[in-house]
This record gives structure tokens, C-alpha cells and sequence, in this order.
């Protein structure tokens, strides 16, 4: 009936990361995205070197939809201005250099939007709600 987990570290990890999110905050979530995001490009470029076409698909494809439905749909756009919409642009920019990617098997192009994602990440962090409170203080 109750079996041993095939694999106990990915079954902590998937608990872990419910955990999180079911405990974190909104400006946490969208962290938690940008780290997925970054983390798809890392292991896409792995199956890259490593000549594993299907799995680079479906890490591209994990990467594309975090930025699609995670990232640049939680962009409030009528609130948020030009700044929402260069992100979006820049968003949009993003899924067209994976795609490229993944098409040409191009890890220059995987490195890029990672960077371009650590970036955006570094500059949401250091807009923590905890930071503000911090420094208003």
C-alpha cells in the first residue's frame, strides 16, 4: 500500500517548494519565478552540452512558459505604465532568444536571458516590502 518514495530528495524538494509557495508572499512568488526561470535555462543549457534534445525542449519550454504566464502575466499593465510595458517587451524578447536557442542550439543565447533574468531578480529583491519597512525605520 505504501510504498518506499522512488526518490526521497526530489520528493523533499516538491514538499519544500509547496511549502514556499503556499507561505509566501506575492513579492516572494515572483521571486520564486525569476528562480525557476533561471534554473530552466541552466538545465536547458545542460542538455544542450549534452546533446539531449527532448529534455532541452521541455526545459526551453518551462522556461518560456514561466516568463509567459508567471512573469509577464502578473505585469499590472494599466497601474504600471511604461515601465510594465518595457518589461513586457522585454519579456517577449526573452521568449524569442530561447526559442532561438532551442531551435539552433545556441547556449549563448540561454546565457543571455539568464543573465537578463538575474538582473530583473537582483532589482525586484532589493524592493523586498521587508527592505522598504527596514529602511524606513
Amino acid at each position: 500500500m505504501f510504498g518506499a518514495p522512488r526518490n526521497p530528495i526530489s520528493a523533499y524538494a516538491k514538499v519544500d517548494m509547496e511549502t514556499s509557495i503556499t507561505e509566501a508572499s506575492p513579492h516572494k512568488l515572483v521571486l520564486l519565478l525569476f528562480d525557476g526561470a533561471i534554473q530552466a535555462c541552466a538545465t536547458a543549457r545542460i542538455h544542450m552540452e549534452n546533446k539531449e534534445i527532448a529534455e532541452k525542449g521541455m526545459a526551453v519550454s518551462k522556461a518560456i512558459n514561466i516568463i509567459t504566464n508567471g512573469l509577464k502575466a502578473s505585469l499590472d499593465m494599466e497601474s504600471g505604465g511604461e515601465l510594465a510595458e518595457r518589461l513586457a517587451a522585454l519579456y517577449d524578447y526573452m521568449v524569442q532568444r530561447l526559442l532561438f536557442a532551442n531551435l539552433k542550439n545556441q547556449p549563448a543565447a540561454l546565457t543571455e536571458v539568464s543573465n537578463l533574468l538575474l538582473d530583473l531578480r537582483d532589482a525586484w529583491a532589493q524592493i523586498a516590502p521587508e527592505r522598504q519597512q527596514a529602511n524606513a525605520a
